[in-house]
């Protein structure tokens, strides 16, 4: 059922959800996906459709209808995701990080390089800033390339504030992800920008990744701006594969 269903009155849901939950019969939850009126807008517009509840009337009168409709199920709902800047692949995975199979406890952790410009990621629980290190679209050799390339990773690794900063990260993640497992969150999305999304914050991604990992913790990078740019598939996981001095290369 949606808004558009007749007779649909959200204060009926909330309480029927409040009714399950007394009873206890299975675990009811509800979930509530939301969006920028101007995303919204242009999602109507790419796809022709008119407004459901605005027929005859322009989409934003449907929009700002159904938004005063809905105001009494996001007020309760025990989960709201703000899609504005997903793609359907950070729906699924988030969606599957959340509603995990009860046999499959372990916590589920994401890694996204992001561009500060471009926004930030709105479903990151945790963000980090990679501005302040030495940035490689400044030496041009390295520019066309990506953090997922090895002369760009040296070049990281190279700059002398990287390795006290990535083991203070180190130190404060490692103990802290266990106590979120154990708060029973099941979905972990640590966000780490820089200024282009395209070098600093994509070998940071892919490094804490692969430490996070030996601690034995289920982990998924996501590049957003190369995944915007088409130069990785939204959700990859590159492999690690040892360079000739000895450091990881992501590749």
């Amino acid at each position: 059922m949606d808004s558009r269903t007749r007779g649909f009155d959200p204060d009926k849901l909330v309480a029927l959800i409040a009714r399950l939950n007394r009873n206890r019969p299975f675990e009811t939850r509800l979930v509530f996906f939301d969006c920028d009126d101007e995303v919204l807008h242009q999602r109507y517009t790419e796809t022709r459709r008119r407004h459901p509840l605005a027929i005859d009337r322009p989409v934003a009168d449907g929009i700002a209808r159904e938004r005063a409709l809905m105001k009494p199920a996001r007020a309760a709902a025990d989960m709201l995701i703000d899609t504005t800047r997903m793609s359907l692949a950070d729906l699924r995975r988030m969606l599957s990080g959340h509603f995990a199979r009860k046999d499959d406890q372990r916590m589920a952790v994401t890694l996204v390089s992001f561009a500060f410009r471009q926004g930030l990621p709105r479903e990151a629980d945790m963000v980090f800033d990679a501005r302040f290190l030495s940035n490689p679209h400044y030496v041009d050799e390295l520019r066309p390339m990506t953090g997922l390339d090895a002369p760009v990773q040296e070049h990281v690794l190279g700059d002398p504030a990287f390795a006290p900063f990535f083991e203070s990260l180190r130190a404060l993640l490692v103990p802290l992800v266990p106590h979120f497992q154990a708060e029973g969150k099941s979905y972990l999305t640590i966000a780490i920008g820089c200024t282009g999304g395209q070098h600093r914050s994509v070998f940071l991604a892919e490094w804490l990744a692969r430490t996070l990992r030996e601690t034995g913790l289920e982990v998924m990078t996501f590049h957003r701006e190369l995944a915007r740019q088409g130069r990785i598939a939204a959700g990859t996981v590159p492999a690690a594969s040892g360079s000739e001095d000895g450091k990881k290369s992501f590749s």
